[in-house]
């Protein structure tokens, strides 16, 4: 019976293990890193399906212009019954029924009626049409364009993942960081209260204390709630509906270290060329279409050459039945003047190339501009990410001092609350410098042309000891003790 006993807890207890490793790596799984949000946003996100769908679009237009170029092939059939004399003369000759009984002048003139059945193929081939062939072109650049707009679509779109992405967890990383200096404000509440009840300090410490904690409560709740938007954006930005199933999304608990940060981006310097932008590209693109259009206005003017082929059945009985006519031909047609509506396209079209130029010019101009923006938006960014690090470990050095002379009555409550706001602000302030510089990475990236995935070598951080929210790692352990050391 023991033996039983022992063999049924070791099964309980493997199957236990097995559901808790099963669940350990479906966490795992379900953890969202910047790679995979990428990759769903490429195939999900909204703006991304409608520029697939615009690109899409206009290639199809861009065939559209092949029906004044390419041959084309019907066939014909159709059924008549007539008494018109001509129409029964002619409709007999076709079917070469005609006998010498046809030539009398009374049946000529009051014939009984005829059915045929008309059938026939064509083929046409146009030889000379301009407004097909430069239609065509600018159909062409247009659908280029259109590409190159989704291409930029899609990299615009990686940008704003990338910042949502971090933004959201740098949302919860707040959250986090409050939730600690919660603790530690209610730490000093309580050392106030205890403080007072031996009569080592006025009733005045204990209100303040209780006052900054309810500060950093409301804190707490406000960074609870923007939590709750940030992943609803991105879950947006995802293609997803932003409801519950935004709740869904596993995220990293904290932003990469600024080691870690550095090391992705330091190799984006000044040095680096921008390549051809794909905003650019579309904005030429659409200046060749816009100019080829307006080609394409002035030239239907121009005479057109079209040739033609075609054999024709006629018979009393069926479709496509009796002797079989054919017929090929050729004609030139010159439209001089067909009314106030080609003048109106010509000048539209000019108008339209106009515009087109202006928005290249535009484009180049503000890409420019990008580039330098992005690099100063990014040596600013590196910059205050130093000075956020080097202010957060000297705050929660001057919070330790502050707190052990408030603990030896060398101190007032008030300078024991400010040293733990500035603590609390500098972890903030860090968290939000880490993101400004992952931020000011993604719209480099953009601004160069490249792709602001690259940023994904955030996700691997297993190089790379993380701090708890907002604090540097050798910062962590004192404030620790430190806590701990402060409670009555």
């Amino acid at each position: 019976m023991a033996l039983l006993t022992s063999s049924v807890n070791r099964v309980v207890l493997a199957v236990v293990m097995l559901g808790a490793g099963s669940g350990a790596w479906q966490s795992a799984r379900a953890q969202l890193t910047l790679a995979v949000a990428l990759d769903r946003a490429d195939r999900s996100a909204y703006g991304n399906r409608v520029a697939v769908a615009n690109a899409g679009v206009q290639s199809a237009a861009a065939l559209v212009p092949l029906k004044g170029i390419l041959p084309s092939v019907r066939f014909e059939a159709g059924y008549i019954r007539t008494t018109d004399p001509i129409g029964v003369f002619g409709t007999t000759l076709r079917q070469r029924a005609i006998t010498q009984a046809n030539f009398d002048p009374q049946r000529l003139n009051f014939p009984g009626a005829i059915g045929n059945y008309q059938s026939g193929v064509v083929v046409e081939q146009p030889i000379f049409n301009a407004p097909a062939w430069i239609g065509r072109r600018a159909a062409v650049r247009a659908a280029d364009a259109s590409r190159a707009t989704e291409e930029w679509t899609r990299l615009s779109t990686r940008v704003d993942v990338v910042q949502a992405y971090y933004g959201a967890v740098l949302a919860a990383e707040r959250v986090a960081t409050l939730r600690g200096a919660a603790r530690a404000a209610s730490a000093h509440l309580k050392q106030a209260q205890s403080m007072v009840a031996h009569g080592l300090v006025t009733k005045s410490d204990a209100l303040l204390a209780s006052v900054r904690a309810s500060d950093i409560d409301a804190q707490l709740a406000e960074a609870a709630g923007a939590s709750a938007s940030a992943r609803r954006l991105l879950a947006v930005l995802l293609g997803r509906d932003g409801g519950e199933s935004s709740q869904l999304l596993e995220l990293p608990a904290t932003l990469p270290s600024g080691d870690r940060i550095r090391a992705v981006v330091a190799a984006d310097t000044g040095a680096i060329e921008a390549t051809p932008r794909a905003d650019v590209r579309a904005a030429s693109r659409g200046l060749d279409a816009a100019r080829a259009d307006a080609l394409r206005a002035r030239s239907v003017f121009l005479p057109q050459l079209n040739s033609f082929a075609r054999y024709d059945w006629n018979s009393s009985d069926r479709p496509y039945a009796g002797d079989r006519n054919w017929t090929v031909g050729i004609m030139a047609s010159w439209n001089i003047f067909s009314g106030a509506s080609d003048l109106g396209d010509v000048q539209a079209s000019a108008g339209r190339a106009a515009a087109a130029q202006a928005q290249e010019e535009a484009a180049r101009a503000n890409a420019h501009l990008d580039v330098e923006q992005t690099r100063t938006s990014l040596d600013v960014a590196l910059t205050r990410l130093s000075i956020a690090e080097r202010a957060t470990v000297q705050s929660a050095e001057a919070h330790r001092i502050v707190g052990r002379k408030y603990e030896g009555g060398l101190a007032t409550v008030v300078e024991l609350l400010d040293a733990q706001a500035t603590e609390l602000q500098t972890a903030l302030a860090l968290s939000q410098a880490r993101w400004s510089t992952i931020a000011a990475a993604a719209d480099r990236l953009r601004a160069l042309g490249l792709d602001p995935a690259a940023l994904t070598a955030l996700d691997d951080t297993a190089a790379v000891a993380e701090a708890a929210p907002g604090v540097p790692a050798s910062t962590q352990k004192d404030r620790t003790s430190t806590d701990s050391s402060r409670t009555p």
